[in-house]
């Protein structure tokens, strides 16, 4: 067709961003573009382009021609999806920086064909398109690895259990001779099962809330009880094992507490710990330190071992643990016991903090006794102060929520009134009802109305309001891509305009600014019916 260029003729339907990205493409893939001629009639689009390598000649071998022809199809039928994306600007910014890294490869060609799917591409275009933070996270592994979790069926449709969790990450570590490659193959793993989570929750393959949780619990279940195990191993080879005095081997466990016990974490949560061990003694190997010495250098290594890619996002919390930054890093049964109880030295709202807490590691039996103690601690009639829980609130608000916004986590009516209705709620009425001691919130409002204590209309309320302000935060720190700005944009924003798309996304909301005056209401009436501060409280005899 032309002596000196080859000869691209490109016919269909026009798409956003078409001929943008293609000249980018062939500019990666070595490729130069002598001229174009471009016609349009109606939304057909008929383009003529004559092109030549990075030499100047025309290309006539048949292996380059068709890996051009794969490239020119990939970005046709990528614009053609961008229309479904939240954001397609950025679905657009972020696939340029995914053709960068695939053209480097040497086997492009064929990761081309496998990507140049409808299905596949759909799911990119909404991936690279709902959140900066998660294109960035998907562009930051290795392609090989990325690749088929986008493409492969039974990676992108099915959950994985803990057993197949921990059996793939042990099988990773089997290989792993030093602590280093260890915390390198553990990190890896962790970054990647995250972002597969991430990634079945925004296409849909995951669209219950209460599921998408469960399997990043479970995930940070198998993470934990894995980096303990790794931790411990390294230290038993220079001290030995922890013994009591009586020289019984000392138990340890790891309770979780807030979310991660309730397995009710959310995109970029945080994951709050607390490290117990049973009491004093020494180890028994050549070189033997104290129990407290052994468990405090456990704690440092297990922190050291799990890193997060941004604060807050997995980022390892010990502050509830007894004295807070001011004590040990990890402390003993019976400190555990002294600091909690009615007469020890810690705040009310660190004992309601202990509603939500579920051992994850370590001696299961320890873990079990902690649990009976915590029982006998909190759930007493006169364990939960509501003039304290009321003080705390407003400090958080003066001090944590911008004047005239509004926080989805911590404003008047947002997710923290709800949590701690239900926290104070289950610390009333859980010495007679020992089914409502539940770290699970929603699980401990349906216990709630089984006991009588909520409505069937005022548990379902709560619930509504619950699973709004837990997706509405999930989407805020997607977006951002960081955990501890939950401000909702003002509402006649372009981001308040992107904010509700989102939220559309999931099926939550019609009208974001309707729903969210509506639900945060609904939070503080209840709260104030439920939790009077004077008076005697509904379903409770004077």
């Amino acid at each position: 067709a032309d002596t000196d260029a080859t000869v691209l003729r490109i016919s269909g339907e026009d798409t956003i961003g078409f001929l943008y990205e293609l000249a980018n493409a062939l500019t990666l893939c070595g490729i130069q573009i002598l001229r174009v001629s471009i016609r349009s009639t109606g939304h057909l689009a008929s383009d003529t382009l004559y092109v030549t390598d990075d030499t100047g000649n025309k290309i006539t071998d048949s292996k380059r021609l068709s890996e051009l022809r794969a490239a020119v199809m990939l970005i046709k039928h990528f614009t053609h999806m961008l229309p479904q994306s939240p954001n397609p600007e950025a679905a657009l910014i972020h696939f340029r920086e995914l053709l960068v890294k695939l053209f480097q490869r040497p086997d492009w060609a064929s990761l081309v064909a496998t990507l140049d799917q409808t299905e596949v591409l759909g799911s990119l275009s909404r991936l690279l398109g709902v959140s900066d933070y998660l294109g960035e996270e998907l562009l930051r592994q290795e392609l090989g690895r990325v690749i088929p979790i986008v493409t492969e069926p039974e990676l992108r449709k099915a959950p994985k259990s803990p057993q197949q969790l921990q059996r793939e990450l042990d099988e990773e570590l089997h290989t792993a001779a030093s602590l280093e490659e260890k915390r390198s193959l553990l990190n890896a793993f962790k970054d990647r099962e995250m972002l597969r989570i991430d990634m079945r929750h925004v296409l849909g393959h995951q669209d219950s809330f209460t599921g998408f949780s469960h399997e990043l619990s479970d995930m940070a279940d198998v993470i934990v009880e894995t980096a303990c195990r790794v931790c411990e191993a390294e230290l038993r080879e220079q001290f030995g094992s922890p013994q009591l005095v009586d020289g019984r081997p000392c138990r340890m466990v790891i309770l979780a507490l807030g979310k991660s016990a309730g397995r009710e974490l959310g995109f970029a949560s945080d994951i709050e710990l607390m490290f117990l061990y049973e009491d004093t003694g020494f180890t028994n190997g050549p070189r033997s330190i104290s129990n407290e010495e052994y468990f405090d250098r456990l704690v440092d290594l297990f922190v050291k071992s799990i890193h997060s890619r941004r604060k807050g996002v997995f980022e390892i919390d010990l502050r509830l643990r007894p004295h807070g930054r001011a004590g040990s890093r990890s402390v003993s049964v019976e400190t555990f016991r002294r600091y909690f109880s009615l007469t020890g030295p810690a705040w009310p709202f660190e004992r309601q903090a202990l509603v939500k807490m579920r051992p994850v590691a370590g001696d299961r039996e320890l873990g079990e006794e902690i649990v009976a103690i915590r029982d006998e601690l909190i759930y007493t009639r006169s364990a939960f102060d509501v003039a304290a829980m009321r003080a705390i609130r407003d400090k958080q608000i003066r001090q944590l929520v911008i004047p005239g916004s509004f926080n989805a986590k911590l404003s008047p009516g947002g997710l923290v009134d709800i949590e701690y209705l239900v926290q104070g709620l289950q610390m009333i009425h859980g010495h007679d009802r020992p089914d409502v001691r539940t770290p699970n919130t929603r699980e401990a409002m349906k216990a709630l109305e089984v006991a009588g204590v909520l409505s069937a209309e005022q548990r379902l309320g709560l619930r509504d309001a619950y699973r709004f302000m837990r997706r509405l935060i999930d989407v805020l720190r997607m977006v951002r891509g960081d955990a501890t700005d939950l401000t909702v944009p003002q509402r006649d924003s372009e981001e308040f305009r992107f904010l509700a798309r989102r939220m559309r996304m999931f099926k939550d909301t019609l009208d974001l600014a309707a729903d969210l005056e509506s639900y945060s209401s609904l939070v503080l009436e209840l709260s104030k019916t439920l939790l009077p501060t004077s008076g005697a409280l509904p379903g409770m005899s004077v």
